[in-house]
């Protein structure tokens, strides 16, 4: 089984009672995690780099370490731990707000947020880490046109390998949510795999083609100290969530 970590905003979390402060993960919890990860053999992976050993193409011991909305921090905090440790990673940029914030936020009350800009994305990427695409505006694809959707998914991917001059080929689903439409429409568009907000570890091996489109994840946040982040590694404390109904993210800013 191979562990797909989750991460939104490497940062001091916001005060209580902020909505979401528990997707920010405190830098020096985050140091630790991956200092538990290099401790135990393990090599942090980019999506791309990953899919050779899901696929059963290749083995080891790799977890991949992706990173949702391309926040700033990512860039400032994480980054450099990554680069120390010799790993990589994937963030999904919302290609239509780099140099902004989460405006997806805001009416939940959500603090603001700085999110990457193009300079700061090109330079994530030329660092040898992956840009992976998360829609133009983090749109609900569920409440989305089939137009809507179909614009969200394949211009993002152009405006970010433009920005990047790198080419686009990992794809996450904002909130989680997603139906077999559009799953369809991810893999038209040329992406070559997809991650939810499904909880598990992944399995090694073959899978039918569309399932590359829909892989699972482990979350880790604000709560995630050392024991549980290793039981989420080691054992399969997440593979008893299973695989939610399709289409139905969990509740969360991702």
């Amino acid at each position: 089984m191979i562990p797909i970590l989750t991460y939104h905003q490497i940062a001091t979390p916001p005060p209580s009672p902020s909505p979401y402060r528990s997707l920010s993960v405190p830098l020096a919890h985050f140091e630790s995690q991956m200092a538990w990860l290099h401790r135990l053999g393990y090599q942090g992976l980019s999506m791309t780099e990953l899919m050779p050993y899901l696929r059963g193409e290749r083995s080891g011991r790799v977890v991949g370490i992706t990173f949702d909305d391309g926040y700033q921090n990512n860039l400032t905090h994480a980054l450099p731990v990554l680069r120390r440790l010799g790993f990589s990673a994937t963030v999904y940029a919302v290609s239509g707000l780099l140099g902004a914030s989460n405006v997806w936020d805001r009416a939940g009350g959500v603090p603001r947020s700085a999110l990457m800009s193009g300079q700061e994305l090109r330079a994530w990427a030329r660092a040898g880490l992956e840009v992976g695409s998360h829609t133009c505006s983090h749109a609900r694809l569920l409440s989305c046109t089939d137009a809507q959707a179909r614009a969200e998914i394949t211009h993002s991917k152009a405006e970010l390998e433009e920005i990047t001059g790198e080419a686009v080929t990992q794809f996450c689903y904002p909130y989680g949510e997603f139906n077999a439409a559009h799953r369809t429409l991810v893999q038209e568009a040329g992406y070559l795999g997809a991650t939810t907000t499904l909880r598990s570890r992944e399995k090694v091996g073959s899978r039918e083609p569309a399932q590359w489109f829909e892989l699972a994840r482990v979350p880790v946040v604000r709560s995630t100290h050392w024991p549980q982040f290793l039981l989420k590694l080691l054992t399969p404390y997440e593979d008893r969530h299973g695989r939610r109904a399709q289409g139905v993210g969990q509740a969360s800013a991702a």
